[in-house]
């Protein structure tokens, strides 16, 4: 699985989940404009086989919306700093 972090995510993340997933980017490091639209994320993950994790749920009414793929992690745990997250 390929994940695609969103904007609102540290791009900290990215290194502690290489670990576990094939290809991991943050927003950020990909070619789209910083900051990006939703819209543009939703296409770019769509059309480059990314997961998009995040957690805003504006891509929720996008998946309600559009249909899947892509797939969408909608993380509802606030704001946490990176070294919160325990991955195994």
């Amino acid at each position: 699985m390929k994940l695609l972090l969103d904007a609102n995510l540290s791009w900290r993340l990215v290194k502690l989940l290489k670990e576990h997933f094939k290809e991991v980017l943050h927003v950020k490091d990909t070619s789209l404009p910083y900051p990006s639209s939703d819209i543009s994320i939703w296409n770019y993950a769509l059309a480059n086989n990314f997961c998009i994790v995040t957690n805003d749920e504006d891509f929720l009414h996008l998946l309600l919306q559009k249909g899947f793929p892509p797939e969408i992690i909608l993380l509802k745990t606030g704001n946490k700093t990176t070294s919160t997250y325990k991955i195994s």
